[in-house]
């Protein structure tokens, strides 16, 4: 039942988009956005490294860099995921932020429709009072459109968060996993993507993932991503609901 439901909200999102207001300069996108459904490619692998790097100089010292990368290994019924990404950036050359996460996925075909999946990633993010944070998701998922134009797969299952924080301490919970991946083919070199994933128990947490790629080459690609994690409860390092990020970035697939 509360599958259902997390699938049924998380369908309705999909169509309808989220809007928040709150604004922040970096947000915790723990989120998977690759397809990895083993019947639907020809690859045995498929892989991207994305990167971007701006500073100032003069009256004022700033700078900020990102590097991601997610690569999936395809065979006949399964697909083994990596993605990791990094980010810092510094004011008057000070630390302002400072974020890493890594994260491995399986998925195993039951039937060209039906999958069953396993998920664990890790994130250190001590400027928003995460010493680590380790999850573990395990689950069910359905594929809905699967191509050439259209992909829409949803997924859900029970999950558990161990948290460490800056200022000492720990928590362990279970909380309730449900997520959502849909790509539209908009022409032959573009393609637009929105992800979206909740994890919910007394504070539930939604992330989301507008993206738009354009190809420029046979290996280039560019990606325009708009990033939004919202909190039910934030801690009270952190007080604000919602964090929203802006970026623009270049591909390097990897075929």
């Amino acid at each position: 039942m509360l599958c259902n439901k997390l699938l049924q909200a998380l369908l309705l999102l999909t169509t309808l988009g989220i809007s928040l207001a709150n604004l922040n300069t970096f947000a915790d996108t723990d989120i998977f956005t690759a397809l990895d459904d083993p019947s639907t490619t020809n690859k045995n692998f498929e892989g991207n490294i994305q990167a971007n790097y701006n500073a100032q100089s003069g009256h004022t010292r700033n700078s900020n860099l990102t590097a991601g990368t997610t690569m999936t290994w395809f065979q006949q019924t399964n697909a083994y995921s990596f993605w990791g990404e990094a980010a810092n950036n510094s004011s008057a050359d000070q630390r302002s932020s400072e974020k890493y996460q890594v994260g491995t996925r399986a998925r195993y075909n039951l039937s060209t429709e039906n999958f069953l999946f396993a998920q664990t990633s890790w994130l250190s993010d001590r400027y928003n009072s995460y010493r680590s944070r380790n999850t573990f998701t395990a689950g069910y998922g359905r594929q809905i459109f699967n191509g050439p134009i259209h992909i829409l797969r949803v997924e859900c299952g029970p999950s558990i968060r161990h948290a460490k924080y800056k200022n000492g301490g720990n928590t362990i919970k279970t909380l309730a996993y449900g997520a959502s991946y849909y790509y539209y083919q908009l022409t032959d070199n573009t393609k637009i993507i929105q992800a979206l994933s909740l994890l919910a128990n007394d504070n539930t947490i939604v992330n989301s993932e507008t993206g738009l790629t354009v190809s420029i080459s046979g290996h280039f690609a560019l990606k325009l991503a708009y990033n939004i994690i919202w909190n039910e409860n934030p801690l009270k390092s952190t007080p604000k609901h919602a964090d929203i990020k802006t970026s623009i970035s270049l591909l390097y697939n990897m075929q």
